[in-house]
């Protein structure tokens, strides 16, 4: 499904509250809320919006467990962290218990990191079923750290791997598409003229993971919703096939 929305703060706001209709799903069936988060500018006007009370004041957040859909190799205090803008935006400012923030360690070697994000992650015991993973586009097409062309686009037994971004400048941690597709609800979240060209690509394009890893996002049993504003679908043909 496609929901197309008329400015960035339009799609910030829906954003917000699908993460709070999720949460409240989540809570009231099996007792808590697993949500994966994802970097980048426009995820960052959700949780700020998300954050503000009349928002925030709906979530049990005694029952949210908060995690990254991936991470740069830097310290948490680095300007470039997922970690450090989440808890900017969101975390200092909700009741979330700290012991329930999941962070991965990217200040650690990255192998290192990813195996002890995997073993944290099967600790909680969702049987890789997380509740909400948020995924951006990148303007190559990446989602999370999954870059064309890599080994872990084609990783199915684990959950979580280290990654050489393309330039080669730094490592990332990211979760795989084995568990990503598990979840219950991926949602992506594409803001922007500069993406149009590519959101197209991938919506409407041929399907190539291997260059475009977006596509290989296909949850199994979850459900799959892109949430884009009117300039990122600029491209996109027969709006009317597409649901807002």
């Amino acid at each position: 499904m496609i929901e197309i929305f008329p400015t960035p703060e339009k799609l910030a706001d829906a954003v917000a509250r699908h993460i709070v209709q999720c949460a409240r799903r989540a809570i009231s069936a099996r007792g808590r809320f697993t949500f994966a988060l994802s970097g980048g500018s426009t995820p960052r006007a959700a949780y700020a919006r998300l954050a503000q009370h009349d928002l925030a004041s709906r979530i049990d957040w005694k029952k949210v467990h908060i995690l990254w859909g991936d991470e740069r190799c830097v310290p948490p205090d680095d300007p470039r962290s997922n970690y450090r803008m989440a808890r900017e935006t969101l975390l200092d400012r909700v009741p979330i218990p700290p012991r329930q923030i999941h962070r991965i360690r990217g200040e650690d070697f990255p192998e290192e990191a990813a195996e002890e994000y995997e073993r944290e992650l099967r600790a909680l015991r969702t049987n890789g079923s997380l509740g909400l993973v948020l995924l951006g586009l990148g303007e190559d097409g990446h989602t999370a750290s999954l870059f064309p062309g890599q080994a872990v686009m084609h990783e199915k037994r684990r959950w979580v791997m280290a990654t050489p971004a393309p330039d080669g400048a730094m490592w990332r941690v990211t979760l795989t598409p084995a568990l990503i597709n598990a979840a219950r609800n991926v949602t992506f979240v594409v803001s922007g003229e500069s993406k149009a060209a590519r959101l197209q690509e991938v919506l409407q394009g041929p399907f190539t993971p291997d260059v475009l890893p977006a596509q290989a996002i296909q949850p199994t049993k979850g459900r799959l919703l892109w949430m884009v504003d009117q300039a990122a679908a600029g491209r996109l043909t027969a709006l009317s096939t597409l649901s807002r």
